[in-house]
C-alpha cells in the first residue's frame, strides 16, 4: 500500500514539473509587450499600431505627419 501511495505522489510531482502549463498572470501593473516607435518629428514614442507611416518614417499624429 505504501508503494502505491509513493508511486502516485511521484507521478503527481512529475506531472506538475513537466506537463502543467502556467497561466500568464494578467494584472493592472503588468507591462505591455507592445512595440513602440519614435516619432520622426517630435520624438514622442507611440505604439506601432497607432503610428502613421510616410516614406519609411513613423509619426505619432497627423499633425506631425503634416509638418514633416
Amino acid at each position: 500500500m505504501l508503494k502505491l501511495v509513493f508511486t502516485v505522489a511521484v507521478l503527481v510531482v512529475i506531472y506538475f514539473i513537466f506537463f502543467k502549463k502556467k497561466k500568464p498572470k494578467v494584472g493592472k501593473n503588468e507591462q505591455s509587450t507592445e512595440d513602440m516607435v519614435e516619432c520622426s518629428k517630435c520624438g514622442v514614442y507611440t505604439s506601432i499600431e497607432e503610428a502613421y507611416i510616410s516614406s519609411g518614417k513613423y509619426y505619432c499624429s497627423k499633425e506631425c505627419l503634416r509638418l514633416k
